[in-house]
């Protein structure tokens, strides 16, 4: 399938399945070069290809549709990723969003690790302060962020899951929701978690695979 058709597809299933809602979220991929994003205001639920904004990886505009207002996090993380990063998903999904507001939250572990997939797939998962959406500000702390980490958790925001493709950008922002459902679903509960032994035994397994 086309790229541009398959960033469309992704965008309206995500908006199908009640990941989107409204006019938030935005995708982009990187297509020789040159990063194809989702429209400022427009619904993940009916962007079409000619609808999507084509702009270099400096920010210059090269098409005639103005892209997203995050559009500046998203070249700060193809930067900061340094070629490993194809495609991004940035979305306000209910239980990532739930979880990017606890007060309570400890930064340095958002989540436990009581699945091996959230391990392969998602985690280490970065924790990044709140900054006002299309600041400057953001952009920088994505940027900083994409240098090591896949996976981010936005205070009082959302979530940023990069892929070397677009499949593993969605494989990431799925298991992220997923995984902050469960631990939603299960609080106060007694929970079994992956052992030490149990994660470092999917590490070397699973090394490189996600």
């Amino acid at each position: 399938m086309d790229p541009l058709e398959k960033l469309c597809e992704t965008a309206a299933s995500f908006f199908a399945r009640g990941y989107a809602f409204g006019s938030t979220g935005n995708l982009s991929v990187v297509v020789d070069d040159r990063v194809w994003i989702t429209p400022t205001g427009a619904s993940l639920r009916k962007v079409v290809p000619a609808d999507l904004a084509c702009i270099s990886l400096d920010g210059a505009a090269l098409n005639a549709n103005k892209a997203s207002k995050e559009y500046p996090f998203h070249l700060a993380a193809y930067r900061g990723a340094g070629g490993r990063a194809k495609a991004l998903v940035h979305l306000h999904c209910t239980y990532a969003v739930a979880l990017s507001c606890l007060d309570t939250l400890d930064e340095a572990n958002p989540l436990p690790v009581f699945t091996p997939y959230y391990l392969m797939r998602v985690a280490p998962l970065a924790v990044l302060p709140y900054y006002r959406p299309g600041s400057g500000e953001l952009a920088q702390a994505v940027g900083e962020a994409a240098v090591v980490h896949d996976s981010m958790l936005l205070r009082n925001h959302g979530v940023i899951c990069l892929g070397a493709a677009l499949e593993e950008a969605v494989d990431r922002t799925e298991e992220l929701e997923e995984t902050a459902k469960l631990w939603f679903l299960t609080r106060g509960e007694k929970l079994r978690m992956l052992t030490a032994g149990e994660q470092d035994e999917i590490r070397r397994v699973f090394r490189g695979v996600r």
